[in-house]
Order: C-alpha cells, then sequence, then structure tokens
C-alpha cells in the first residue's frame, strides 16, 4: 500500500471511533500544553535575566580591584596567606576571584586606560556623607565621578549640567535629592550651595591654612578633637564642611522593558557625584577609626611605604566590545589586579536554569508518558474490534510490515494532531499569563509590559516531534500483537 492508501485507511478507523480518538488525542494535548508552558516559563525567566543584563549595559564593563589596607594590615597574618592562596573565596559574591597583588593607584589606572579595546577606567570612590541642604539634614552616599565623564547615567538632567571642571567644587544631585532638599522643581536647587559636615575642621576650606594660634589652640585637645579644657570661643558641637554649588540635577531615567528599574553599568549609583578629586581629599581627611587602623597597621608592616598612596578600592573599566572583554581581564590580571565581570556568572546562570527547565519539562513530560497509555489502550481496543477485518486484509495478501503500519500512521495522526493542538493550546496560556501578570503584578508598580514566556520556535517544533515519536513508542505492541494475528482464527472471530 501508498503512503496515501495508508493515512486514508487510518484516517477512516480513526473516524468510526470518534470518541474515543478525541479522548486519546486530548490527552497528549494536556501533555504537550503542560509541557510547553513550563517549558516557556523556564526559559522566558532566563531570557528576561540575560535580556537585563544587557540593557543594564552589565556586559560591557569589569570592575577591577587592588590591593586594600585592610588587606595590607592582616598580612603579617599567615593563616591569612593560606586561605588567599587555597583559592577560598568565603563573603560576598561581588569580588574578585582571584586576590590582587598591586596598588590601584593613578599610575595603574592611566596603565590600564592604554590597554587595547578600553575606553575609558573610572576610579570609584564612596563614602557616606551628612549632607545640609536648603536647611535640611540629609545622611547619603556620595560619589566621586572623573570629569569629563563618558558613563550613561550623565546623560540625562532634568536641569543644569555636568560638573564643569575637575578642579571645581562643584556637585551633581539626582532629582530624588532636591526633593528631599525641599525644592520645588529641579530648577530650583541648581546655582544652590550644599555642605558636607563634619565635627573635624577642614583645612582646605576656602583655602586658608591654620595659623600658628589655630595650632596652639589644636594642643589643648584630645585624642578624639574634644577640648580638655573650658574654651569658650570654640563650641563642644561645632559642625564644619564642605561647601559646593550644585551645577546639575541628574533626571530618573524612564526605561522600558528588561532596563526598568534598575541603574546602568557597574559604576556605583549615588545621589550626589563630585569630582574624584573632591571625594579623594574628603574621604583621606574624614577616615572612619577602622580606617585609620587598618592605614597605620599597613604602614608599620611595611606594605604600604609613607610615600606610597592606598589608592583606590576599585575601578569600572569599559570596553569597547564585549567580544575584547575577555582579552582585557586577562591583561589585567596579567598586571597584577583582580576583577569582576557580569559574564563570570553566566556559565553558572545557565546551568541553574538548565536544570529548572529540566525539572518543569520532566513534569510536562508525566502528562505525556500518561497520554502513552492511553494511545497504547486505544490501538489495543481496536486491535479487538478489527481483528476480523485483519484477518480478511491478511487473506488476500497484506504483509505484517503493512498492518503494523497501519496502526503505526494512526498512532501518529493522533500524536500530530495532539501535538499541533497543545502547542497552540500553551500559546494561548501564555499570552493570557502574560497580560494577567501585567494587569495585577506590573501594572501596579507602574512597570511596563514583560513576557514572563518565552516560546521560541524550536520548542513548540520539539514538543510536535516529541508528542509523535511517543505516539508511535506507544503503539509500537499493539502495532506488533496485530501483526501476529493468524488469519484463520481471524476470520472465525465474530
Amino acid at each position: 500500500m501508498s503512503f496515501f492508501d495508508l493515512l486514508h485507511l487510518s484516517l477512516r478507523n480513526l473516524r468510526e471511533a470518534k470518541l474515543r480518538a478525541t479522548l486519546t488525542s486530548m490527552g497528549v494535548i494536556v501533555g504537550v500544553a503542560v509541557i510547553v508552558t513550563m517549558v516557556s516559563f523556564g526559559l522566558g525567566l532566563q531570557h528576561n535575566m540575560l535580556s537585563r543584563f544587557r540593557a543594564l549595559d552589565l556586559f560591557n564593563e569589569i570592575r577591577v580591584f587592588g590591593k586594600n589596607v585592610f588587606t595590607m594590615a592582616m598580612s603579617a597574618n599567615p593563616q591569612l596567606r593560606r586561605d588567599e592562596n587555597s583559592g577560598d573565596r568565603r563573603g560576598p559574591a561581588f569580588k574578585s576571584p582571584k586576590a590582587p597583588t598591586r596598588i590601584l593607584d593613578d599610575a595603574a589606572i592611566a596603565e590600564i586606560q592604554k590597554i587595547s579595546g578600553v575606553a575609558y577606567v573610572e576610579p570609584d570612590i564612596t563614602f557616606g556623607v551628612y549632607v545640609r541642604c536648603n536647611g535640611r539634614v540629609v545622611l547619603i552616599t556620595a560619589a566621586g565621578a572623573s570629569v569629563p565623564n563618558a558613563s550613561s547615567r550623565f546623560k540625562t538632567f532634568a536641569a543644569g549640567k555636568m560638573l564643569s571642571s575637575a578642579e571645581t567644587d562643584e556637585a551633581v544631585i539626582d532629582d530624588v535629592l532636591a526633593e528631599t532638599c525641599g525644592y520645588a522643581k529641579p530648577a530650583d536647587a541648581v546655582g544652590q550651595t550644599i555642605e558636607f559636615l563634619t565635627t573635624r575642621a577642614d583645612e582646605s576650606k576656602e583655602g586658608k591654612a591654620k595659623t600658628g594660634n589655630e595650632e596652639k589652640k589644636d594642643e589643648g585637645l584630645s585624642f578624639f578633637g574634644l577640648p580638655l579644657e573650658e574654651n569658650d570661643s570654640v563650641p563642644a558641637n561645632a559642625l564644619s564642611g564642605r561647601t559646593l554649588r550644585v551645577a546639575g540635577v541628574l533626571a530618573r531615567e524612564k526605561r522600558e522593558g528588561a532596563a526598568q528599574g534598575g541603574p546602568v553599568g557597574l559604576f556605583s549609583n549615588a545621589p550626589i557625584y563630585v569630582p574624584l578629586r573632591v571625594a579623594r581629599d574628603w574621604t583621606a581627611k574624614h577616615r572612619g577609626p577602622m580606617n585609620e587602623v587598618a592605614l597605620a597597621l599597613a604602614r608599620q608592616t611595611g606594605q604600604l611605604s609613607e610615600s606610597q598612596s592606598e589608592g583606590y578600592g576599585s575601578a569600572v573599566v569599559r570596553v569597547n566590545d564585549p567580544v575584547a572583554l575577555t582579552e582585557v581581564r586577562k591583561r589585567i590580571t596579567e598586571m597584577g589586579f583582580g576583577s569582576f565581570s557580569i559574564v563570570d556568572q553566566l556559565d553558572q546562570i545557565r546551568t541553574v536554569f538548565l536544570i529548572i527547565d529540566s525539572v518543569l519539562g520532566l513534569l510536562g513530560g508525566i502528562s505525556l508518558l500518561v497520554a502513552s497509555f492511553g494511545i497504547a489502550n486505544t490501538m489495543i481496543m481496536s486491535i479487538l474490534e478489527r481483528t476480523r477485518e485483519i484477518g480478511i486484509m491478511k487473506a488476500i495478501g497484506a504483509e505484517d510490515r503493512e498492518i503494523k503500519l497501519i496502526f503505526f500512521f494512526e498512532a501518529a495522526v493522533i500524536g500530530l494532531t495532539g501535538g499541533i493542538i497543545g502547542s497552540l493550546a500553551a500559546w494561548g496560556i501564555d499570552a493570557v499569563a502574560n497580560r494577567l501578570a501585567y494587569r495585577f503584578i506590573l501594572k501596579p508598580q507602574g512597570a511596563s509590559f514583560v513576557d514572563f514566556f518565552s516560546l521560541p520556535p524550536y520548542l513548540w517544533l520539539g514538543a510536535i516531534v516529541f508528542a509523535l515519536l511517543v505516539s508511535i513508542l506507544a503503539a509500537l505492541y499493539p502495532a506488533t500483537r496485530a501483526a501476529r494475528i493468524d488469519p484463520v482464527r481471524a476470520l472465525r472471530h465474530d
């Protein structure tokens, strides 16, 4: 028999048992729909995460680490050296997999800048500080920024402009801080002053150095800066600080899709940015007690000489092309610095999602396995009902191979139909679920629409092929049993 004869005969047999064929197909439809829906959810999570990394510009930047004073202060501890050399990276995940051996100072920054493929290097200095603006006091995190600056976070201003030069006493704030300071609109904050507050005398304030009389006054101060004797001219609660002029107000960038709701790039996100020189001077003159002890220990152990700068804790390196990122990181590592990139986590992320997709697919596969038992049962019942017909076909010359093919074609029709309809059902479920998630989860939070399910062509095509194979395998026993029927006994069958 030809292919079309077998197909025609199979369709005729299925039409004669419409209800049974429909119920059997429903099992396949449900199984395929469950598999495709679950796996598409796992693929959607993976796609959204990678799209978010890409939209937040995390594949173009590397965070570089140098030796810090805390590590140098404890360098005399042999157990610490063993832990570092053993590669045990207990602690925060956002760190270099290899301990740095060099200080990340200005000379190192310039050296990294010369690496082929590097667009720019941005030293990262952040510190907590009390800020007084418009008569209000706020505790915030400030960050230093080089001028000029190519970072994408300094492209959108609600009012004003970027810092005019690296030597000026200016600041750039975001619109949230401007609102916190009590300004009605961002433009009102431009040109106003903002103060960094401290209880320590700022030697650089207004460019004045201490006079001899002022130094004598300081001799009456204790280690903590408190007067040892009564001094009516210097109140115990006196505050000083550094005054900066607000040059611009950053606008909250409204981003749609995967990039919404997150800072772009690896550079520190802060409500106020000051020139790198100001940030470096402030952190050097207003160290915390722990930092002062670490610096003193680093100099005592000889890890840091008196003439050496402690450098920066980290810096952000941006590459021109993500393809060059691996080579740039290799060069940075060879220079003795540690580095971190989101690319480090991609293999782990893919492994985790592979496990998730496999578990979800297995749960859906159980439904299709149950459906395969229904197909086998339908084929066996068909044999019992068509025993005489099979005997007649064999008596007039039908071969065992052709009898098997008839049952295989019937099972294939059920599997193919169930696979196609199941894939369409999964597509509909995904579409409805995406709309419901947006309506009840994202929209109330002001977020834009995001696809929680991803249905690539290979998924639904693979599901159809899988359903087809499972159906044919389920018909293997019934087809073999039908081919073994004795035509003489079959003709006597009622």
